[in-house]
């Protein structure tokens, strides 16, 4: 997932120039913080395993216990929730580099970070994970600099009409399956194509091959989701408006009504409240008040991401920044941190060289090593921000983008 990038400096002489520390949306970053890090936890299952079982239309895992459990956490808390943040917040990036869309030298810069983005996201998925999505954020961003400076009531109407489109099919086509009774969902899932459990160790075997098997099997998974991910463009966009538009009404910096955010963690808590009830492990169908009541909370995920956002912010504005504090600097830091959760991932699971645990770790298991790159990052980006104004990524962004060298230490 592709973090939003930071506003510019415009000094008298007319030259852009990055934004400095002291500049900086200590909101926009508090949320980066909480976005890199709950991405990880959606992430980790496809790094632990091959595409094929991330594609799969059922579970072929038939998980029980602990790891039961543990995709129960990833399922109802962090599933599409943090990728529709990431989204949301590359929205706001675009106007915050490329201004209004008639600031011509603000727009070309904004063309050459998108570029630099896409070159980015070629050599992380081809060369490190398949699960990339800078390049996809690259290909939105250049729809997006066409709607950058839309008022924030004409993005939120745009973006939020589609957006709501979207979320009703994914809430509706559950409860409407479920209606239609379990004979009709047998015959349903017996014509769709199912992932086996032998084709997804088959595939656990083509990575353990050696040599250059494992970045062929990236590459080839890589090329499958870079395709497929043309057809989100519809579904990114409109999130990125929402997210811009938000952000240019003042909520995303603590600027709506308390009680407006209060009551968006409400429902939020509400929605999660029952899709954890309804979808918690040895809970069978049957049991379910509405078949398919788990799926369509489930499909929620945008009034969740929103809901997390207000409780965010709610914390800044209560006096709770003791929390809040600590995300800002991973935040400052996304762009790298995101790269480095990569790197660690694929070293762990699948590069040669490493213990090449591909295919061992279940749920339970990924969670261990979630929480300590967590740890890890959340001890990092201080110490490296306590003597560098940016992390390393972010700098060498910078530079390309910029056509020179950047300043780097405070």
């Amino acid at each position: 997932m592709s973090m939003p990038a930071e506003a510019l400096n415009t000094p008298t002489s007319g030259s852009l120039t990055p934004v400095t520390p002291k500049d900086r949306i200590f909101q926009l970053d508090m949320l980066r913080g909480w976005a890199i890090l709950g991405i990880l936890a959606v992430n980790a299952m496809a790094f632990a395993w091959p595409m094929a079982a991330e594609m799969a239309t059922r579970d072929p895992f038939g998980h029980t216990g602990g790891d039961a459990w543990g995709q129960w956490a990833v399922d109802v808390f962090f599933q599409d929730k943090f990728r529709t943040l990431f989204t949301m917040l590359f929205g706001v990036s675009v106007f915050l580099v490329g201004g209004e869309r008639q600031d011509r030298d603000r727009g070309r810069l904004l063309r050459r970070r998108l570029f630099w983005l896409a070159v980015f996201g070629l050599i992380h998925g081809i060369a490190i994970w398949y699960g990339d999505i800078l390049l996809h954020y690259a290909s939105c961003g250049l729809v997006m600099l066409l709607v950058r400076s839309w008022s924030p009531g004409r993005l939120l109407w745009a973006g939020g009409s589609i957006s709501a489109i979207w979320m009703l099919f994914a809430t509706a086509t559950p409860l409407l399956l479920g209606a239609l009774g379990p004979e009709f969902s047998a015959k349903m899932a017996a014509g769709s194509p199912q992932v086996t459990m032998e084709q997804i160790n088959a595939a656990v075997a083509a990575y353990q091959v050696g040599g250059m098997a494992p970045w062929i099997e990236n590459l080839k998974a890589w090329a499958t989701l870079a395709v497929m991910s043309l057809f989100l463009i519809p579904v990114s966009v409109p999130l990125m408006m929402v997210g811009l538009g938000l952000f240019k009404s003042g909520f995303l910096t603590g600027r709506a009504p308390v009680a407006l955010y209060i009551l968006l963690v409400g429902i939020a808590a509400a929605i999660l409240a029952v899709d954890a009830w309804a979808s918690a492990p040895g809970r069978v169908a049957a049991s379910l008040p509405i078949n398919g009541l788990d799926s369509a909370a489930g499909g929620m995920a945008p009034l969740i991401t929103i809901g997390y956002i207000s409780m965010l912010l709610l914390f800044s504005l209560v006096g709770l920044r003791v929390f809040t504090d600590r995300l800002v600097p991973v935040g400052r830091m996304a762009f790298t941190n995101y790269l480095t959760q990569s790197l660690i991932m694929a070293s762990v699971f699948y590069l040669p060289g490493g213990p090449e645990w591909m295919g061992t770790l279940g749920p339970a298991g990924l969670w261990p090593i979630v929480i300590a790159i967590w740890a890890l990052q959340l001890i990092w980006s201080p110490l490296w921000l306590s003597a560098f104004q940016m992390g390393p990524l972010e700098w060498a962004w910078r530079c390309l983008t910029y056509g020179r060298l950047v300043p780097i230490r405070k």
